[in-house]
């Protein structure tokens, strides 16, 4: 089942929707507000964002600027009465990824809410876990503060996996993301994880690459998630 989150402050349109997206099999969280749709964003997952852009306390553009700039990449689907070309291209410069003007029909929402849930959004410009930080548009990557140095090989494998974190990648989608369909042999894998695990792990206190056992590998900070248990 999916889990979406609107963030829409007419709430005789909000209930509507959500009574529409349950028959579809579809959950949805709602926010009113552009900082109370932030703080549901940050403390959960969801695979779409369905966000207006005229909302009080913050507006919609902001909130989807916000988000990409701490590394969500939800697919985020702009819902706004704006319908002119320049009010769109605004939406996508923020960083949406669909765009659907109001009035619409409701099974056209559906249709666009399951091709978004399908893939991540490519909108996001910065990857983080931790104090590890990749910032895509200035092709740069750091950790606490440190610069990295990476091969292209070691950029693409850590890409995909602060892509996925924490969930774990398997070694065959790391060999596509990196070698496409023209596999190398698995010990070429194996020497650029120890290259990687060396620049990204080896000068610092607590590691951040993880071997999962029948699962590939993961980016996982370990360290803050004991220590949220402990809140």
């Amino acid at each position: 089942m999916l889990k979406l989150l609107l963030v829409e402050d007419d709430l005789d349109l909000a209930q509507t929707l959500i009574q529409y997206l349950e028959l579809e099999e579809m959950l949805c969280d709602h926010a009113s507000n552009g900082v109370a749709g932030l703080n549901l964003m940050n403390a959960g997952h969801y695979d779409v964002l369905l966000l207006d852009i005229n909302m009080p306390r913050m507006d919609g553009l902001t909130l989807c600027q916000k988000i990409r700039e701490q590394g969500n990449d939800t697919p985020v689907l702009m819902l706004t009465a704006r319908d002119q070309l320049n009010d769109k291209l605004e939406g996508f410069r923020a960083g949406s990824d669909d765009y659907l003007v109001k009035p619409f029909e409701l099974q056209e929402l559906v249709v666009r809410i399951q091709a978004l849930s399908r893939r991540r959004s490519g909108q996001v410009q910065k990857l983080r876990c931790g104090d590890l930080e990749m910032n895509l548009s200035e092709h740069s990557a750091s950790r606490a503060g440190q610069p990295l140095k990476l091969s292209p090989t070691s950029w693409q494998l850590l890409e995909c996996l602060l892509r996925a974190a924490p969930s774990p990648v398997s070694r065959e989608n790391l060999m596509d993301a990196v070698w496409g369909d023209d596999h190398p042999d698995s010990n070429s894998l194996k020497v650029h994880i120890f290259n990687l695990r060396k620049t990204i792990d080896a000068p610092f206190a607590t590691a951040l690459l993880h071997t999962i056992s029948g699962a590939g590998f993961a980016i996982r900070d370990l360290h803050s998630d004991a220590s949220d248990e402990k809140k």
